[in-house]
């Protein structure tokens, strides 16, 4: 065997373990079915804030404790904890992601693992979009 082919050889053994251990990492979105039979085991999950339920957070008490309710697109719904200050317009929130471990009905989200969508400028006036091309 030429050196050339032994190199190129290492070269491909090398990329192909480089690329299996980036697929330890891949993360997949958990429903909250799911996520209770994987307790213990981190999960993202998305869903949206169930507003019929009240949000806790006190920041004169607590400033680090925030407690919410959610509900997933199939209908599912936990209480969620997170020990830190609670984000910016939590409330106005479209969708959450939320990155933490399920302990029973409990999903306790892990720190700086809220990720909020925020509502679209457009979503009340639908048609302010064409009167912005009409513009341009």
């Amino acid at each position: 065997m030429k050196k050339s082919h032994i190199i190129i050889l290492i070269l491909i053994l090398a990329s192909v373990a480089v690329l299996i251990s980036f697929m330890g990492n891949l993360s997949t979105y958990e429903t909250i079915a799911s996520a209770r039979e994987k307790t213990g085991k981190t999960v993202t999950i998305i869903a949206r804030i169930d507003k019929t339920q009240p949000i806790e957070y006190n920041p004169a008490k607590n400033p680090n404790f925030l407690s919410f309710h959610i509900t997933d697109t199939l209908g599912n719904t936990a209480r969620v904890v997170y020990h830190a200050e609670k984000p910016y317009d939590l409330e106005k929130a479209e969708r959450i992601t939320l990155k933490g471990k399920m302990d029973g009905d409990v999903f306790n989200v892990a720190n700086g693992g809220i990720l909020l969508k925020c509502p679209s400028k457009y979503k009340d006036d639908p048609k302010s979009n064409q009167r912005a091309l009409s513009q341009n």
